[in-house]
């Protein structure tokens, strides 16, 4: 009898220490599933990470040494990203000294859901400085709306040149030169490769914006020696082992960073993480990103 009262007593401990760790096991999810949320929607979209990459080619010349290129991308501006978050991006990118500035795409995220004004996101644009030019081209966001009417409108009065199926020479004091090319939007613009590229000089150093990465395999013919793109967020969501949940499309093959494609111009393709949130504000293992790249003679 004694022996059966202990073995019922033990069972009934056991069934509630089990229970117990059962609930701590479910509460320690619950708590880290709310700390992955907030972290994601709180604090990871207003972080900006900045990242540093020398591009050496023998095209550039000394003179280029101290020359550097910012791109910043999908801003998506929105009820999510206002104009403080914009006047502390601007901030951020004049503290970095660049010599050129450029912007790949998606200023809003739906031009007719924004809250911003037309003055305030002109007037902060136009406080970016860049001795050698400021220059943008079309993302697809740019497009909803009415906002491909006035895309164009908000950077050219804020200084930037906006580059739709376009090539402008950057003229250095002493006469050397670089091209910088902008394609128009593949998703909902109307790019021109052939007209544009084939204005390109394979013995200058030649820069291609253009929103969306995988442009790139369609761009291989050309001397094009760096192209900088944005559009995918790095997947904006990225799980741990398994990377981005989701990719949009022409921003599946190359979807963050750096890549070396074998072309005869030894094309670089960068791909920015870019500022905004679109759809949900949320981010998870992509931290918004500004690039900045360092023009280095190949010796």
């Amino acid at each position: 009898m004694y022996f059966t009262k202990v073995r019922i007593a033990i069972f009934i401990i056991t069934k509630k220490v089990v229970s117990i760790v059962i609930w701590g096991v479910v509460i320690a999810l619950i708590v880290m599933v709310a700390v992955i949320y907030w972290y994601g929607r709180y604090v990871l979209p207003h972080k900006i990470s900045v990242t540093h990459k020398d591009i050496v080619s023998p095209l550039l010349t000394e003179d280029f040494q101290d020359i550097s290129i910012l791109q910043f991308s999908d801003t998506h501006l929105g009820r999510h990203y206002l104009l403080g978050h914009l006047e502390e991006l601007v901030d951020s990118i004049n503290r970095l000294e660049p010599s050129i500035i450029t912007f790949t795409g998606d200023l809003f995220d739906r031009y007719d859901q924004t809250v911003l004004k037309k003055e305030e996101v002109i007037m902060a644009l136009s406080r970016l400085h860049a001795p050698l030019g400021k220059f943008a081209v079309y993302g697809n966001h740019d497009y909803d709306g009415r906002g491909s009417e006035l895309y164009k409108e908000y950077l050219s009065e804020a200084g930037f040149r906006v580059l739709v199926n376009e090539v402008c020479d950057i003229t250095l004091e002493n006469g050397n030169e670089m091209t910088i090319a902008g394609l128009d939007d593949f998703l909902l613009g109307k790019p021109d490769i052939e007209r544009t590229l084939t204005q390109l000089q394979p013995d200058r150093f030649n820069l291609l914006l253009v929103h969306e990465p995988d442009i790139v395999d369609r761009v291989k013919a050309y001397p094009v020696h760096l192209q900088l793109s944005g559009h995918t967020h790095a997947g904006q969501v990225q799980l741990p082992f398994l990377g981005p949940v989701i990719t949009p499309s022409l921003g599946r093959k190359y979807v963050e960073g750096m890549y070396v494609l074998p072309t005869d111009s030894n094309t670089h393709l960068y791909v920015n993480r870019g500022i905004g949130t679109t759809r949900l504000k949320i981010r998870y293992g992509s931290i918004p990103e500004l690039a900045v790249f360092h023009l280095r003679r190949k010796t």
